[in-house]
């Protein structure tokens, strides 16, 4: 569990831990130079409990604190915490012993619910709705370019599969996407899960909503960049459907990686314009274009709801034939 400045929300997530009614657990605590009482409060713990365990960061950043507690631990089950956040009491319970059912080859997982004082924004409610949906039916992998389908608090994994799939010793942020790739990789299942385990706190200052590398340039980024490695399909003709913020991004890294595509969009303004030396053409050339493979970066929900019917009466299936990522 790395540490930063999460005094505050620290205690109720300790004491959350603490109440879990599977008990023969360790925490592996990483103060990541906070500046504020979060050393004091974990101290304190860690005192009282000896099955917590406190470091402080060598290094600057959560992917040094994870490498640090992962180096410090001996559990056969691995997950991960969040600071600022809250486990149900029967979180550890409940994702070990599906863990244990199924065995390895697996990642357990359970229901995510966010709160906040100030109230949660309609896109992390809509995120929370999507992801809760795979998480139900164990099927995160199919829609794993649109954002990362599994919360980076709330799984559970052998430790063997763990370190197969190269744990923590990435240096790629968004660290829990790239994770989360890696086992998409190595062809881990999600087992199925209906119940909530995990309170997801969030607030204005929180570091997913403020750090650089969570910012929309290094989700696509990723998300290109595994995609060109997993799933590209050399024998198709690729598409890029949309040229807004995210499309142009996606148009660039395609350009610097030498990779030809064609370019679509429904935009009456853009059709028929270079940029990047790519001329726009209008979405209705799919029905001209043969063998293709599309990436969508249509962010409007509606424009989407209509995508996947284009594809859909063509008989084309998400992966295969076209991702979304938006």
């Amino acid at each position: 569990m790395p540490v930063k400045n999460t005094a505050q929300f620290l205690e109720e997530c300790l004491d959350s831990i603490i109440s879990q009614t599977r008990n023969d657990w360790e925490l592996l605590a990483v103060n990541d130079h906070s500046t504020d009482a979060s050393l004091d409060v974990l101290t304190r713990y860690a005192e009282k409990d000896a099955r917590i365990k406190v470091f402080n960061n060598k290094g600057n950043g959560i992917i040094p604190a994870l490498q640090l507690a992962y180096s410090k631990s001996s559990g056969n089950l691995i997950t991960r915490m969040d600071s600022d956040d809250i486990m149900k009491p029967d979180k550890l319970q409940d994702l070990s012993a599906d863990l244990e059912h199924n065995g390895e080859g697996h990642v357990a997982l359970g229901l995510v619910k966010y709160f906040s004082e100030d109230g949660i924004r309609d896109g992390f409610a809509r995120y929370e709705t999507w992801l809760n949906g795979l998480i139900a039916n164990g099927n995160n992998f199919t829609e794993i370019y649109k954002e990362c389908v599994i919360p980076s608090p709330c799984w559970m994994m052998h430790r063997s599969d763990f370190d197969s799939c190269g744990g923590f010793n990435s240096e790629v942020y968004p660290e829990d996407y790239d994770l989360v790739f890696r086992w998409y990789q190595n062809n881990i299942t999600c087992i199925a899960n209906n119940k909530v385990l995990h309170l997801w706190r969030d607030y204005p200052t929180r570091t997913s909503r403020t750090d650089e590398h969570y910012a929309d340039a290094s989700f696509i980024e990723i998300k290109t960049n595994y995609f060109l490695k997993l799933d590209y399909n050399t024998a198709k003709n690729l598409v890029v459907w949309g040229a807004g913020k995210k499309g142009k991004f996606v148009a660039e890294l395609l350009l610097k990686n030498n990779i030809p595509f064609q370019w679509v969009c429904d935009n009456p303004n853009k059709i028929g314009k270079d940029i990047y030396g790519q001329r726009l053409l209008s979405f209705t050339a799919l029905n001209e274009l043969e063998n293709t493979q599309s990436i969508v970066t249509v962010a409007n929900p509606k424009a989407q709801t209509e995508i996947k019917k284009f594809f859909t009466t063509k008989g084309e299936e998400l992966i295969t034939d076209y991702v979304l990522f938006c």
